[in-house]
């Protein structure tokens, strides 16, 4: 039995200060009140952090090899980060193949002191063309069911949708959501056909109008991918998929958390038009996450360069962030002014909710021993999965 005493406590609805954890196991068997002189006093116990969109980690890419995943989860710890979705960028089925298969290694045997590994979430090869980003317009295709001559030049030639597809069919426990965009042809019958089999649908890469994203959420899709990024500015007249996804109860949204992908002052309005109870903050980390300014690494054969704000292609392209969960809490109660327990919503209670996983993201009895200690500065001191301390900081090697 592990006896976690004297710390601030976050719970969903309060902060229980001095607070105190017992871990039986792998999971919480008693949250109460603390010692004032506890082994944990000044500290902070959040609910492990739940990474729903993260591409990479130190170097380490989703689709860069077979024992990416793994490499990502041992990583991923240190920062606080308990169960993660890798994410990919739009790729041929062969890399999305390779994807799956390491998922479900994972999946049937974790590995000891990593991340949880979750179904993959596919930034798929279904967004609009001119919404791409960083994406490569060679891997990007049109639902199955599109007319031939709504093709766009450039796009897939070395494979089909239904290549795509015959991947997520033959792995389905590992691909849990697809980004997409509605207004694409045949898209609507695509998210109808994704969410009868049990994935999710978030919308995004899009330049859908305010009618096509609504007709994307009644068509099943739950989500919003990146918020604001890779899609129509909201105008007064003309709210766009923006707009849609800001209006509708039914959806979660993802919000990129560095302060440069989306302006603080522009997250500070989403978070009150939504209320932290429908956001999750990501990291949208690429492999650059937790390199040092002005390294550099590949993406899909590009090259890529960590940049203060984030890491851009040589073109200039904004590639992705280098931020990590612990950096997103910080940001979230340093940056924008939120509660600390408002922040833990967002890293871990909405993220577990949008997911289907009811057995974390909280501290409660009987869920999950993942949890996180943070110390005065919100910097990682102890990250537990199952219980188990699987990080340990020493500040004496700070």
């Amino acid at each position: 039995m592990l006896i976690l005493d004297g710390a601030h406590v976050v719970l969903p609805d309060r902060i229980l200060s001095p607070g105190r954890v017992v871990i039986d196991g792998d999971r919480v068997v008693d949250v109460g009140p603390g010692a004032e002189a506890g082994a944990f006093a000044g500290q902070w116990i959040v609910p492990g952090f739940i990474d729903v969109h993260v591409h990479g980690v130190l170097g380490h890419d989703t689709l860069a090899a077979p024992g990416s995943v793994a490499a990502i989860a041992a990583h991923l710890p240190r920062f606080g980060c308990t169960s993660f979705t890798p994410t990919t960028f739009a790729c041929p089925p062969d890399r999305l193949e390779m994807l799956a298969m390491a998922i479900e290694a994972a999946m049937d045997a974790p590995a000891a002191e990593s991340a949880r590994v979750l179904p993959a979430h596919l930034e798929s090869n279904f967004m609009a063309p001119d919404y791409r980003g960083a994406q490569p317009l060679a891997q990007l295709c049109l639902p199955p069911g599109a007319p031939a001559d709504a093709a766009t030049p450039g796009t897939a030639t070395d494979f089909t949708a239904q290549d795509i597809l015959g991947v997520i069919e033959r792995h389905r426990r590992a691909i849990g959501k697809l980004t997409l965009a509605p207004e694409l042809p045949a898209a609507l019958a695509l998210i109808r056909s994704l969410v009868g089999q049990g994935h999710r649908v978030s919308l995004g890469h899009s330049g859908a109008t305010l009618e096509e994203a609504q007709a994307g959420i009644d068509a099943g899709a739950r989500q919003a991918t990146h918020l604001f990024n890779r899609m129509p500015a909201f105008t007064h007249r003309a709210p766009g998929l923006v707009g849609a996804v800001l209006d509708d109860d039914r959806v979660d949204v993802e919000l990129v958390s560095d302060g440069f992908h989306v302006h603080p002052v522009t997250m500070r309005a989403a978070i009150r038009a939504k209320r932290p109870e429908r956001v999750m903050a990501i990291t949208d980390g690429l492999a650059g996450a937790g390199l040092a300014v002005g390294e550099r690494f590949e993406l899909g054969g590009r090259g890529v360069t960590v940049r203060e704000q984030a890491c851009f292609l040589d073109d200039g392209t904004l590639a992705g962030s280098r931020l990590t969960m612990d950096r997103v809490f910080a940001n979230l109660v340093g940056m924008i002014g939120l509660t600390p327990v408002e922040a833990a919503l967002m890293t871990a209670t909405v993220p577990a909710r949008a997911h289907g996983l009811s057995d974390r993201g909280r501290i409660a009895e009987g869920l999950l021993a993942d949890l996180v200690v943070l110390d005065a500065g919100w910097r990682v001191r102890q990250t537990l999965v199952g219980g188990a301390v699987v990080f340990a900081d020493d500040p004496a090697n700070r």
